[in-house]
């Protein structure tokens, strides 16, 4: 597969692209004033513990107090054969202890702690005991005397040599998670790794014992650098970096950490992501409907408790009959969808209503090329298989907000519900509340201050309505137009 990575910094935000042949699938952008705090570590302190939810707020500095479960407090086994987009996944394997969170932790305790999900709209950062430091093939678990493999290394012999290359290598007290990036590497690239590692955390231990909660005790690698980290690979031909300074840090970092892909960082213009088109895939990623190239199309609608994904077939009526033209559009569309969730970096509960199929053998065609494009997918995920009404629930591991939550608020019109009133409904307001104050009016004339849409459409189409009123109010009723106001705000005024 042909894969590039385009990075463009400037003073106000860091954008990064990633192309399968030419195709954007994932985009990350930060904002300077919004950067992400995952992977941060901060010593904090305990300000309420709530029993009864077994979870804690710590204040960590950053205005609102982030949370804490209990079962990111206490003690557990892992299984490292997980993979997610961050450190290639811990899962824990048995339940954890069942300790109450006010046995744990007390208000006032102060505590070292790991950000792993960023705040969102009415949610505080959450937050973990459980340090992880990722590197390029390793990710060390500081108190935590496990050793572990990415499940995507599939092969067995090399997982094999890979456990017992790292047995003689694993720190006293400390775990080891083999990356994905870490399949073929050789002793000497996991020392290096983990000597790197292993100094960080020393580093933060004598940092967080200086100083007083609520503070900051070490700060991940800014997002160009970490994302490099955890995905440029051989898999990419090209690395192409818009700014020199940005190119000057990448070409070093790289050069540490993967010397051979060096040849492949190459500085680009200020141009790079027009020429690549990723302005306007961007822009198509907060649409609401996606067309697929066969004319059928999917709508996708994020709520609050879930995303609903909904396939049409749109145009596409097909060559032979029913069931071949609903195969092919649901084929399309699974792999369009599995690109859009990585895109638009959709997370929680997804649920896509493919179009019903009649025959087994194709729903379990559609179902297992559904299963390969998630398996790209570097986010941990879970997907149950296709139900009797035609839906499919895929659940996907959110560590960073939407590309809709960064890039858009709610509109100041519909209040973020995506709908506003029609003018049909605004007349027929206008007139109950014109009844209603009928006696008010007897002998002035009656001014109404609307928007110009609302206006038009009461001289025109709900004419009657006016007619109706001046009318039943024996008053001339004026009109004025105000573009300042609200679609569905109307005044009232005396004469």
């Amino acid at each position: 597969m042909n894969k590039k990575m385009l990075v463009a910094c400037d003073p106000h935000e860091t954008r990064i692209a990633i192309l399968d042949d030419d195709r954007l699938t994932e985009i990350f952008i930060e904002r300077r004033h919004q950067g992400s705090v995952v992977g941060n570590i901060y010593q904090g302190r305990v300000k309420r513990v709530l029993p009864g939810m077994q979870a804690a707020f710590i204040d960590i500095g950053l205005g609102r107090d982030a949370f804490l479960y209990v079962s990111e407090v206490s003690s557990q086994r892992f299984d490292f054969d997980g993979d997610d987009e961050e450190n290639d996944g811990v899962e824990p394997t048995e339940e954890p202890e069942e300790r109450s969170i006010d046995e744990l932790l007390k208000v006032g305790q102060e505590l070292r702690v790991q950000v792993v999900k960023d705040a969102l709209a009415n949610k505080g950062a959450r937050v973990t005991t459980q340090i992880t430091l990722p590197g390029r093939h390793l990710v060390l678990l500081p108190g935590e005397p496990h050793l572990g493999i990415s499940r995507r290394i599939e092969d067995e012999e090399e997982r094999t040599r890979l456990r017992e290359l790292l047995e003689p290598l694993q720190p006293p007290g400390h775990g080891l998670i083999v990356r994905t990036a870490g399949a073929q590497a050789t002793t000497e690239e996991f020392s290096k790794d983990l000597t790197y590692l292993t100094r960080l955390w020393e580093r933060i231990l004598r940092g967080s014992d200086k100083v007083r909660a609520p503070v900051l005790v070490h700060h991940d690698l800014d997002l160009a650098l970490r994302v490099v980290r955890d995905y440029f690979s051989e898999e990419f031909s090209v690395l192409w970096v818009d700014g020199e300074e940005t190119y000057e840090r990448i070409l070093d970092f790289v050069d540490q950490v993967q010397p051979e892909l060096v040849s492949r960082v190459r500085l680009g213009d200020n141009q790079l992501m027009d020429r690549f088109g990723i302005e306007s895939e961007i822009e198509a990623a907060l649409e609401t409907k996606v067309w697929l190239k066969s004319g059928g199309h999917i709508v996708i609608h994020p709520t609050e408790a879930l995303v609903a994904i909904d396939v049409n077939t749109g145009r596409y009526v097909g060559r032979h009959n029913l069931e071949d033209t609903v195969l092919t559009t649901n084929l399309e569309a699974v792999k369009e969808i599995v690109r859009q969730i990585r895109l638009r970096n959709l997370g929680g509960i997804i649920v896509i209503d493919l179009i019903d199929m009649l025959e087994p053998a194709h729903r379990e065609e559609v179902f297992q090329a559904l299963e390969e494009e998630l398996a790209k997918d570097r986010a941990r995920n879970k997907v149950l298989n296709i139900s009797e009404f035609g839906l499919v629930e895929i659940t996907r591991k959110r560590t960073r907000p939407s590309l809709e939550r960064l890039l858009t608020q709610p509109c100041p019109h519909c209040r973020g519900v995506g709908r506003i009133k029609s003018l049909n409904t605004i007349s027929m307001e206008i007139r109950r509340q014109l009844l209603d104050q009928r006696g008010r009016f007897v002998g002035r004339e009656v001014l109404l201050r609307v928007h110009p849409d609302v206006s038009q459409a009461l001289q025109r189409e709900q004419r009657p309505i006016l007619d109706e009123l001046e009318q039943e109010l024996d008053t001339a009723i004026l009109l004025q137009s105000d573009p300042q106001l609200h679609h569905e705000r109307f005044d009232i005024l005396e004469m």
